[in-house]
């Protein structure tokens, strides 16, 4: 039995309070809706069964994950508007980065490691000369004021002789508030000084000029009105938009940013080891102590925002803290395991001082470090995450049992939580959970990020999980856009989790933030700059979920929209990734045996369009991509309309990171399936589909392919069946048949209120009219309405939001009653019980 801890229901009402809690309703009208015309409609009913006993919903079931990708934590959360504020930054970390990145001077300055440094952790510092002035460039355009607004200043200084610090805000156009003096005399101190700020602007510079020579460190400006008022605080915009999807947990600090780089102990010999992972405690402690690292996401972390800034943001949205902890196997792509026992002993003590850290009392050591940053009081940690993504089960999972035994030995009301690797399929996602299983682990973190289509076809991917086995963490997923056509398919998918919340107890949509000038993945939930943040669709989509849990579902069907897919069908291709490799000896044959192309390239490569990037010529008798930067480099060749054949090339790789990709069923360079051999670095082998430019993985097993070695491959394409086969052998195959359904809803229901909330998704242009049976005719005639329709391509942006809610009331609710759901929507109905 799961002993995870849920959140009492009285903790968390806020969230049952309404339809619209903590939206921004941009419409309120009194409608029915009116029937769309004929040929814009598709039938359905919805059949809700209120005898039946649905699963229940815990109300920490959605929450957010915060990595620090895209800018997230310095220049996005929190809330310090000074980059690169204690020298730190370094070629080693970044090829573009120097100790004076985001940083001018004029005149005489130099930035010093030496023994007169602040601290060991905050080992550079600036030697600043007389009359010299050293400018900060803050985030994206600049250090962002406005006016009547105060900011507080502050810098570590010392000066022998004393020198006076003249600070200066100001922009293109001139000062932007009156300038501070502040008088420097010995050693290191703390100086500050308060700004208001005299107009409005995204450009600011922050300038110190020293009369005399000076040494600075951690110098800073944060804005006085951050989230709560909180000292080295977050961002007020960001973190309110976080707040008001009510989420359940907060799930942090990654992510990549745990697993990857070196593991190993700090050495004051040697001093802060760049590379090193996210381990919690270089992040606690007064701020000018704790180092600043290299992000996996290339570029530098200050660790401003730490973990008990984490801790801290959790407890003030009334959100479950859910860390994550290095397992000391790495992922990511770096696939390696430690063997150090000591190392691994240090790790797990760091984890067992970690949870001494959140919920000790003030008495012990870690307890008492809590409390003299500012919180005598326990966090009330219940679930901690051992390990992300590893791509080594065996490893990762015997390292994740000494990790586990430890934690339950001394702290048993913990939840220690697994995972299964990167991908929602494949060998190592298999064998993770077998062992996951067979160790009777609490829970297990998947990952995935996929096409909409994927999240179309998969909403019962749940169904048929062991409801006596772990439960599942969906720690991280997305499919791969911001559009509202992206968002419709996570809502379809949605639906699915909510009906399987007895197995599916936490899910958190990912990455959460993103500049919109320092982006490493997309797509991402909250978008910002240095001025302003805007909701995506998805975040639309999963606030109206988060607002509008309930407690329990109501056990539901409907029908569903008919299957017109026929064949596979499409031209033929090949393409590589990071590698140059050689095409030879390519034939696609029909299933009688016609030829459909033949071509070895003698003649050059006439039948062949580039779609992609790389470059290709015609080589010893085979076709060669000899680019081994260049990603997808698709080369196609066919009819589009082609269906049931077979294909056959011969591929050599020369040099690169991977290996081969044969595409077939290629529609245009957005719609296509192929056969990605020694992906991943070389680690894997695939089968992706690509739908309208997001790909999802169909079949995966661990492969590489070794340089300068013919490989004879082989598709078969019949009907929507495709087997695969590698020099003569059968490497797989998959049917793909499994529709994409767009029609899909969800009924809980609120047990404070008596409400019936029904969820509907309509993912298609066409309008779906809709008979609904309550089974019951205790119900108020009316409901509270929630929308979101748009076009499917909409995307919001700072100055444009086309998907933003509606909300309406209707009336005609009855036992059985009609209501069309629009094209392309997702529509909540809050009905009240009489």
């Amino acid at each position: 039995m799961s002993r995870t801890t849920r959140t009492p229901r009285s903790r968390r009402t806020h969230r049952r309070l309404g339809l619209t809690t903590g939206a921004v309703l941009v419409a309120t009208a009194v409608v029915v809706p009116a029937p769309a015309h004929a040929e814009a409609v598709t039938d359905y009913a919805i059949t809700v069964d209120p005898g039946a006993r649905g699963a229940a919903i815990d109300d920490t079931m959605y929450g957010v994950f915060f990595e620090d990708i895209n800018r997230a934590a310095d220049g996005g959360l929190y809330a310090e508007l000074v980059q690169n504020r204690s020298f730190e930054y370094s070629t080693a970390d970044n090829g573009s980065y120097t100790p004076l990145t985001s940083w001018s001077v004029d005149g005489a300055a130099q930035v010093v490691d030496d023994a007169g440094r602040l601290n060991d952790r905050n080992r550079n510092y600036l030697s600043l000369g007389a009359g010299s002035t050293v400018t900060n460039s803050g985030y994206n355009t600049g250090v962002r004021v406005e006016q009547g607004k105060r900011y507080d200043f502050s810098v570590w200084a010392r000066a022998e002789a004393g020198s006076t610090l003249t600070v200066a805000l100001r922009d293109a156009a001139g000062a932007l508030g009156t300038a501070r003096r502040v008088t420097v005399s010995g050693g290191w101190r703390k100086y500050t000084a308060t700004f208001t700020a005299s107009r409005t602007s995204s450009r600011g510079r922050l300038a110190v000029t020293a009369s005399s020579a000076a040494a600075l460190d951690m110098v800073s400006l944060f804005p006085r009105d951050t989230y709560k008022g909180q000292p080295n605080g977050l961002r007020k915009d960001l973190a309110e938009k976080i707040e008001a999807l009510h989420p359940g947990f907060v799930r942090f600090p990654g992510g990549c940013l745990v697993n990857t780089g070196s593991m190993q102990d700090y050495s004051e010999a040697s001093g802060w080891q760049r590379r090193r992972s996210y381990q919690w405690k270089d992040t606690v402690g007064p701020v000018e102590q704790r180092a600043t690292n290299a992000n996996f996401w290339g570029y530098n972390q200050s660790y401003g925002l730490g973990y008990y800034e984490y801790f801290r943001f959790s407890e003030d949205i009334g959100a479950m803290p859910l860390p994550v902890v290095p397992a000391l196997v790495t992922g990511c792509g770096q696939n390696r395991a430690v063997t150090d026992e000591a190392l691994l002993q240090r790790h797990i003590q760091d984890t067992l001082d970690l949870i001494e850290f959140a919920n000790g009392p003030a008495t012990s050591p870690w307890g008492r470090k809590r409390a003299e940053m500012g919180h005598p009081g326990p966090f009330h940690l219940t679930h901690i995450e051992v390990g992300n993504e590893e791509n080594l089960p065996h490893e990762f999972f015997a390292r994740f049992q000494r990790f586990r035994t430890a934690i339950e030995a001394k702290h048993p009301e913990i939840t220690v939580v697994s995972n299964s690797g990167p991908d929602d399929s494949g060998t190592v996602f298999d064998t993770a959970w077998q062992l996951n299983r067979e160790g009777k682990v609490d829970m297990v973190d998947e990952h995935y990020y996929n096409s909409p289509q994927w999240f179309l076809q998969n909403n019962d991917r749940y169904d048929s999980y062991d409801r006596g086995g772990p439960k599942v963490f969906l720690g991280e997923y997305a499919s791969q856009g911001n559009a509202f056509q992206n968002a419709l398919a996570e809502a379809a998918f949605m639906t699915g989790l909510e009906r399987n919340a007895d197995v599916v107890e936490l899910a958190s949509y990912a990455p959460l933030l993103a500049n919109e000038d320092a982006v490493q993945w997309r797509p991402d939930l909250i978008w910002f700059n240095n001025h302003a943040s805007w909701n995506s669709a998805n975040y639309e989509v999963q606030k109206l979920f988060m607002n509008n849990v309930g407690d329990r579902v109501v056990p539901s069907t409907a029908t569903g929209t008919p299957d017109v897919s026929g064949p596979i069908t499409g031209a033929v291709g090949l393409s590589t990734w990071a590698t140059s490799a050689a095409y030879d000896d390519v034939r696609v044959t029909a299933a009688d045996g016609t030829t459909l192309l033949g071509d070895d390239f003698s003649g050059g490569a006439s039948q062949w369009t580039h779609r992609g990037s790389g470059s290709w010529s015609v080589q010893d008798g085979a076709y060669v991509q000899t680019d081994e930067a260049a990603e997808n480099t698709l080369v196609t060749a066919g009819d589009p309309a082609w269906h049931d054949y077979d294909l056959k090339v011969r591929a050599t790789k020369k040099s690169g990171k991977e290996g081969f990709l044969v595409a077939f069923g290629v529609k245009d360079t957005g719609n296509y399936y192929w056969w990605n051999l020694g992906g991943w670095n070389n680690t894997q082998s695939a089968v992706e589909q690509a739908v309208d430019g997001g790909k999802s993985t169909l079949l995966a097993k661990p492969g590489t392919i070794e340089t300068g070695r013919a490989y004879d491959l082989e598709v078969k394409v019949r009907g929507r069946q495709v087997s695969l086969y590698l020099d003569g052998t059968l490497w797989g195959g998959f049917t793909d048949d499994k529709p994409a359904e767009p029609f899909r809803q969800v009924v809980t229901e609120d047990l404070r209120t008596g409400d019936l909330i029904v969820k509907v998704v309509n993912a298609q242009p066409t309008a779906a009219r809709t008979a609904v049976d309550l089974g019951r005719d205790d119900v108020s005639s009316r409901a509270r309405v929630t929308t979101l329709a748009a076009g499917p391509e909409d995307v919001n942006t700072e100055s444009d939001t086309p998907v933003t809610p509606v909300t309406s009331t209707f009336y005609g609710v009855a036992e059985k009653f009609a209501y069309t759901f629009p094209a392309n929507s997702v529509t909540f109905l809050r009905i009240r019980r009489d």
